[in-house]
């Protein structure tokens, strides 16, 4: 009789455009969010901590179809008898469940609502240098206000987070904008190239207006969704890229040629205008505003707006060194409603390939009124801000706000196995203390292997009791960070000099350990 083959063994790796996270990764996070919802709470902010699933419907746009029940999510469908099921899905973002949370309870909740969230998110997508199907993201938002007290505060919280976790002020800036202020651009380009151009069109160029007049525009959405793309790419290719995006197209800096919007060349201009509409400070930016959209009203209610926010945040003390209204920011085309925030840090680091750029941007939102709309059929306002978390760290490790290396625990060796009640009394003395502490719990015939375990760990300290310093009534304690140091580089009579291993009392055991510990934090 044959036998039956084995099935193959399952290979050991994460799945495409995921990734594990090892201890001083998870640390480093868990501490900048302790920090981070430190702010939040400052300001008055309550943690919301929300499935991770949620039902596709209430997430809206990736409502799956029947040919891709997974596009843009990861999802499923509940298996029932009359394979009706329910689609779910794993959380794409923050606000789609604040959303759904509100509606489902808002008649226990406060009005306004504030909070915030952080955790894990999914995206359905495909992966790249950096680019996960799961990461971090750490939301703050206000639902059931109009005021643009709240956008304030929320561009003033996120300038005080930044500060917190250790981004230097002159090292970020929040650059805030508005919907409205976008909308209200098509019509005071259209209506501003009918006023002051139209006599110096030529006939071609008269009849390419009049196909992209402000009907027009508004009736083709993908036309319009065209032109704040290409204003999107402001920041990446400048004015004259952007003009010649709006345009007739442009080579890229690999050679490809992509293909412009075909708007007239004078349309394009007032739109480039409009992008360097940025002065010397806000108030400066917002006359000028005021100024390229006098022809629309809609236009003008943005610019208010902007200015409402402007005056909070200098009566609190935040200035354009940290928060400024800037006409290049496009965000959430069809998701924004009002104002809009973009935060950047400004830095410089090397790209792979050596060269300086900018780090850019870390966090971004904005006010969407019409979210919560979708469950209740009344529109609720709401307005917040998203931190990319991995990003803000991998920041904070340019800056040396925080270190790759993550200290592990003081290893206790173990030279008899029949003492360990010894060496866990020990353990248990220096927990007790506030240090972390192990006892080596493998195969302690071998001594070396310990101190390799200990280096492996990223040990500060050893602790050696053989049955010698037992009787003696002392330990040695090992210094592993200034013995690695002195290995490095040091001369035998500095070796000598300066001993990386101490010999003391037993009951001294605590105290030297942390006269060691506070040595290696400040060494100097």
């Amino acid at each position: 009789m044959a036998k039956d083959k084995k099935s193959p063994r399952p290979k050991a790796e994460t799945p495409k455009g995921f990734r594990d996270y090892f201890g001083a990764e998870v640390t480093q996070r868990a501490e900048m969010l302790r920090q981070i919802a430190g702010v939040y709470h400052r300001y008055g902010f309550d943690a919301l901590e929300s499935s991770a699933v949620e039902t596709v419907e209430a997430l809206g746009k990736f409502l799956p179809d029947v040919d891709r029940p997974n596009e843009g999510v990861f999802a499923w469908q509940e298996a029932e008898d009359d394979g009706k099921g329910d689609w779910l899905a794993l959380r794409y973002d923050m606000t789609a469940p604040l959303a759904r949370v509100y509606a489902q309870h808002r008649n226990d909740l406060p009005n306004p609502y504030r909070r915030y969230a952080m955790g894990p998110v999914w995206r359905n997508e495909k992966p790249g240098p950096g680019r996960f199907r799961q990461f971090y993201q750490c939301d703050a938002d206000t639902v059931g206000t109009a005021s643009m007290a709240a956008d304030a505060e929320i561009c003033a919280m996120l300038a005080d987070t930044f500060e917190a976790v250790g981004i230097e002020r002159g090292d970020y800036l929040i650059r805030v904008n508005n919907r409205k202020v976008l909308n209200g651009i098509l019509t005071s380009v259209t209506r501003g190239t009918e006023r002051y151009d139209i006599d110096a069109m030529s006939s071609d160029d008269l009849q390419e207006y009049r196909n992209h007049e402000l009907k027009g525009l508004i009736e083709h959405r993908e036309v319009t969704d065209a032109i704040f793309r290409q204003l999107d790419k402001f920041d990446k290719v400048g004015a004259e890229g952007v003009m010649h995006l709006l345009t007739g197209g442009r080579h890229d800096a690999s050679g490809a040629f992509i293909d412009g919007v075909n708007l007239s060349d004078y349309m394009a201009k007032g739109f480039v205008n409009f992008l360097q509409a940025r002065g010397e400070n806000n108030k400066e930016t917002l006359l000028r505003l005021r100024d390229i959209l006098d022809m629309s009203a809609v236009g003008r209610e943005g610019v208010e707006e902007l200015e409402q926010i402007v005056a909070l945040l200098e009566s609190q003390g935040y200035g354009p060194d940290r928060i400024v209204i800037d006409p290049s920011v496009v965000r959430g085309l069809g998701y924004y409603t009002g104002p809009v925030f973009e935060a950047e840090l400004t830095f410089e680091i090397l790209d792979e390939k050596g060269r300086k750029r900018q780090f850019g941007s870390v966090a971004g939102g904005g006010r969407y009124d019409d979210l919560v709309k979708r469950f209740t059929g009344q529109s609720v306002p709401a307005t917040g801000i998203s931190i990319g978390v991995d990003r803000l760290l991998a920041a904070l490790r340019e800056k040396g706000r925080i270190t790759a290396v993550d200290h592990g625990p003081v290893v206790v060796t173990v030279m008899d196995r029949d003492r360990m009640a010894d060496y866990q009394a020990m353990v248990a003395e220096l927990r007790n203390a506030g240090i972390r502490a192990e006892v080596y719990l493998g195969n302690p015939k071998n001594f070396g292997n310990q101190l390799k375990y200990a280096d492996k760990r990223n040990s500060p300290i050893a602790v050696i009791e053989g049955g010698e310093e037992k009787a003696r009534g002392v330990v040695q304690i090992k210094d592993l960070i200034l013995g690695a140091k002195i290995a490095e580089n040091a001369t035998l009579e500095e070796w000598k000099e300066r001993p990386s291993q101490f010999e003391v009392a037993r009951d001294e055991l605590v105290a030297k350990v942390h006269e060691i510990l506070a040595t290696q934090a400040d060494p100097d």
